[in-house]
């Protein structure tokens, strides 16, 4: 059975994963599997959950945000922010999904905060050309 070696990336760590047989993953184009010797490949991974067999094992699963993945004959590279990695799919699926929650409730912050500073920046130049304004009337 032809094999490949699956790099898992992410900004702390690195895995390397030998034997795998098949990796299937979604990008913009909808699912797609990859086995030992696909042509070159490179693609962006969506936000969810991706999988990969090794040799006479079960599926494993990798909850990913988003991701990088660079296929070449015996080589799969996934590089992202972070992965995470599990054999259960209820047990994943449910880390992706609390994590899912704070991460919105956390880029729902960020983007009041980023509002609120737009609102101060507009005021302040609404402010400074009122002042202008004034200066030339004077």
């Amino acid at each position: 059975m032809n094999t490949f070696t699956l790099h898992l990336q992410d900004a702390v760590r690195t895995e390397r994963i030998e034997d795998v047989v098949s990796f299937v993953g979604r990008d913009s184009s909808g699912s797609f599997g990859i086995l030992a010797g696909h042509e070159r490949l490179i693609t962006v991974v969506e936000f969810g959950l991706a999988r990969f067999r090794r040799v006479d094992q079960p599926w494993e699963y990798l909850a990913l945000p988003e991701a990088v993945l660079y296929a070449t004959g015996d080589d799969v590279m996934i590089c992202t922010r972070r992965f995470l990695r599990d054999d259960n799919y209820e047990r994943i699926a449910r880390e992706l999904d609390e994590r899912l929650r704070v991460e919105e409730v956390e880029l729902r912050g960020i983007k009041d905060r980023v509002h609120r500073l737009q609102e101060e920046l507009f005021r302040r130049l609404w402010q400074l050309r009122r002042q202008g304004q004034e200066r030339r009337e004077a």
